[in-house]
């Protein structure tokens, strides 16, 4: 414990002294950095060899190399009250920078991103140092950190905005993120998939895999902000990622997704606005190592994407032996299989260089290589043939890699990337058979077995699901033949799979409530659930003992882990909806709503409902435990026959009052004897107000945080220290230690760390709310990290 605080302590003041460092107030507008050297006469000699920028705008794009990364922020874009946030940050806080200068300078005015559909995403070049230069910038900024948390704004890099939006996500689609942490990219896809908020459970779910156990948790923080029933993550080698079962119709069929997300670890070359470690440290090494892994991964990818699907591949690096490469090699083993989409009409207003058809090979020494055949043997285990350009012109003509993407940052001034969408047309050459596997499921009787079938339409089905060891076996076959006859051809062919690792912490088990389970009963009872109410998806985390807390999924996430528990390590899944409540027993239910699930749950709920006004919103979130004489008289006869309890409190916007807010609330509430309360996370109280017109001053939270404590509060506090930790506890405490052992940055891969790093140092609006808040959810805390892989 001693050495991580230490850690900390010089984690901590290294942040300070590059916040100080070069040049006075210039190196506050410039983000803190130190002044150090961004030259690299090996980087510049290859990419003026390559001819990747345009002629006459190499000064240009060396420019904007060495200058700062503008932050970037998106509004969640499903949420119903995104328009409000859009409306209150031009109205409000947009406003209040106008002519605003500081120390001598004019604050630039933030922009939205002009190719980013209802300007839900915008970039400002206020660092963290400016933001704290003025009482303005100040509450900017404080707005920035609290609606982060709550999962209405999220912090990302332009260019990682992109590849979510060239999927062409619908509500229905089944998506796996391949190498998705730390999760920006999969926030973008869950948006989607509520893009319609009248739907609690689209049938389409995401499956977001790392292969870093660590960065999974951070992954799983990302996600949870978005409170959706629809994510999955899991922690496997993206290369060797398993092949998934589900049941359809008594049968079952493998799964094949149909949007993939390919976001492949990198050189990050792209990155060295903000990441400035790479002027130093970059060589061509770096691409030569990377190139097989990102052709299996992709090649992994595309073997699971369903005829028909789209899969983006996309890298933060501007180097053709990550991309176009990658993109050539595996077009020409899938002989016709794939084919690049034409995106140039997409994303209008984003200015965009077409992929490069001829390129060469450098090592770190220098020395360059326009042909396979010039490679000498002692180079032959650096460099590989997939690494050139296809010589035959018609197969390349063919493949329209001028359909790529690649963004230079000069033109946008974003960071280095490159995109290629990819739609598959029929199965892979080495897998014809892949779309007709299927199984039916036998009837259950003693031992499980699998039995045989015949397709209507004639094709072969397997027998039995091989398992984990047997697939290996027949991977590791596959490889020793493939290895020795691309040694004869002289080509690599298809990409093997490597046997799956386990590692990291063992996760509590994901178990499904009995349909016979006495203990939903009373919960069904006690808020009048509506008969269509699926509460075959409601889960726990425990096999024995009492249930704390219950979470729910939708039914297609239910299908794929009933079928694939043995198959896949998942380390979360489901939103949270009820909390067992130590004396809410003697109210007629053991278990209170939890406000992280309320937009799902609301739908099915018919009892304990008030409907309540804009005055008693501000009430329930500005005042700890207030009296019912406080409220509305129309609240009061409401609450007035109804049980003591957990309750939902419904705001429903007046559209005769457009100065009111015009956005829906739901919010989880509990009635007293006297009282009438809300379980919200202070970050999410903060939100709502601020949305109403109210702002909330330190001062104030201050003065509310020394009110006394209600008798109600401490019966909750001891309830919360009954419960003990729960795996969400867990997941938490892991996120919140990973900032001293990994800081800013992951060994995983390149990362994004915005200019504009928002402290998650707000205080509590009240003490006894926190100790509340942290019994209703878990988003308490957001880490420091903003990082994001290519």
């Amino acid at each position: 414990m001693g050495r991580r605080a230490r850690d900390r302590r010089r984690q901590q003041q290294q942040r300070q002294e590059r916040g100080g460092g070069g040049g006075g107030d210039q190196a506050g507008w410039a983000g803190g950095y130190p002044e150090i050297v961004k030259e690299n006469e090996l980087f510049e000699r290859y990419y003026r060899e390559l001819g990747i920028v345009p002629a006459g705008e190499w000064g240009d794009f060396m420019a904007a190399l060495r200058e700062p990364l503008p932050a970037t922020l998106r509004i969640t874009g499903y949420r119903s009250h995104a328009k409000e946030i859009l409306h209150c940050l031009k109205e409000k806080y947009f406003k209040e920078l106008q002519d605003l200068e500081v120390d001598g300078q004019k604050v630039e005015m933030p922009q939205s991103l002009s190719w980013y559909p209802e300007e839900l995403a915008w970039h400002t070049n206020l660092s963290r140092k400016i933001l704290r230069k003025s009482p303005q910038l100040e509450k900017f900024h404080q707005f920035l950190v609290s609606e982060t948390e709550c999962g209405n704004i999220s912090r990302q890099e332009a260019v990682s905005m992109i590849p979510p939006l060239l999927l062409n996500v619908n509500p229905h689609h089944k998506i796996l993120d391949m190498c998705a942490a730390p999760g920006s990219k999969t926030a973008q896809l869950i948006e989607m998939l509520h893009a319609d908020m009248d739907v609690p459970f689209p049938k389409g779910f995401v499956i977001a895999n790392d292969v870093d156990n660590k960065r999974c948790y951070l992954l799983v923080h990302q996600a949870k902000r978005l409170n959706s029933p629809c994510i999955m993550v899991v922690n496997h080698d993206a290369s060797s990622i398993p092949n998934l079962q589900i049941d359809v119709d008594g049968r079952k069929e493998v799964l094949f997704y149909d949007r993939i997300l390919c976001d492949v670890p990198c050189s990050g070359d792209g990155t060295m606005r903000k990441n400035i470690d790479v002027w130093k440290k970059w060589t061509t090494q770096n691409s030569l190592q990377l190139h097989g892994l990102q052709l299996r991964i992709a090649t992994r990818g595309v073997e699971q994407l369903a005829e028909g699907g789209r899969m983006v591949y996309s890298t933060c690096s501007l180097n053709p032996i990550e991309n176009e490469a990658v993109i050539a090699s595996l077009l020409e083993k899938s002989q016709g299989a794939l084919e690049l989409a034409d995106v140039s009409s997409e994303l209008p207003g984003l200015k965009r260089m077409p992929g490069i058809t001829k390129w060469k090979v450098m090592l770190k020494d220098g020395q360059w290589f326009e042909e396979w055949k010039d490679v000498p043997s002692n180079r032959q285990t650096q460099i590989r043939p997939t690494m050139f350009p296809i010589k035959d012109e018609e197969k390349l003509k063919a493949m329209n890699l001028e359909r790529c993407l690649r963004i230079l940052p000069h033109h946008q001034n974003t960071g280095g990337f490159f995109v290629a969408v990819l739609i598959k047309k029929s199965p892979m050459p080495w897998n014809k058979r892949q779309p007709k596997v299927h199984q039916k499921l036998p009837q259950r009787t003693g031992e499980t077995e699998v039995t045989a079938a015949n397709s209507d339409n004639g094709s072969e089905c397997i027998t039995e699901e091989p398992t984990l060891a047997e697939e290996s076996k027949k991977a590791q076959e596959l490889q020793n033949s493939d290895t020795e006859q691309s040694k004869k051809e002289g080509v690599c062919g298809p990409p093997p799979s490597k046997k799956m690792k386990l590692f990291g912490f063992k996760e509590d088990p994901f178990v499904f409530l009995p349909e016979d389970d006495p203990l939903f009963l009373p919960i069904q009872k006690f808020y009048a659930l509506d008969p269509s109410f699926p509460k075959m998806n409601l889960l726990t985390r425990t096999q024995e003992g009492k249930k704390r807390q219950l979470y729910m999924v939708s039914k297609e996430l239910r299908n794929v882990l009933l079928n694939n528990s043995e198959k896949m390590k998942v380390i979360n899944t489901g939103i949270k909806v009820w909390s067992r409540n130590s004396d809410g027993e003697q109210f007629g239910c053991a278990f209170r709503l939890a406000q992280e699930g309320i937009y799902t749950l609301y739908p099915f709920i018919h009892a304990r409902i008030i409907n309540v006004c804009i005055e008693d919103v501000k009430i329930l979130l500005t005042q700890e435990n207030p009296f019912l004489s406080k409220f509305s008289s129309e609240t009061q006869k409401k609450v007035k026959d109804m049980a003591m309890g957990s309750i939902v409190l419904k705001y429903d916007p007046d559209p005769e009052k457009p100065d009111d807010l015009q956005c829906p609330i739901v919010l989880c509430g509990w009635q007293g004897k006297t009282s009438l309360r809300a379980f919200v996370p202070k970050n999410e109280r903060l939100h709502y107000l601020r949305m109403m017109g109210v702002e909330v001053f330190k001062a104030k939270r201050k003065e509310e945080e020394s009110e006394s404590k209600t008798e109600e509060e401490v019966q909750h506090r001891l309830a919360q220290t009954e419960e003990g930790m729960d795996v969400e506890d867990k997941e938490h405490d892991l996120v919140t230690k990973m900032e001293a052992e990994i800081g800013e940055e992951s060994s995983h891969s390149p990362v994004e760390s915005s200019a504009m790093e928002i402290e998650n140092k707000i205080e509590d609006l009240e003490q006894s709310s926190k100790n509340a808040n942290s019994h209703v959810s878990q988003e308490s805390k957001d880490t420091d990290t903003s990082n994001v892989k290519g």
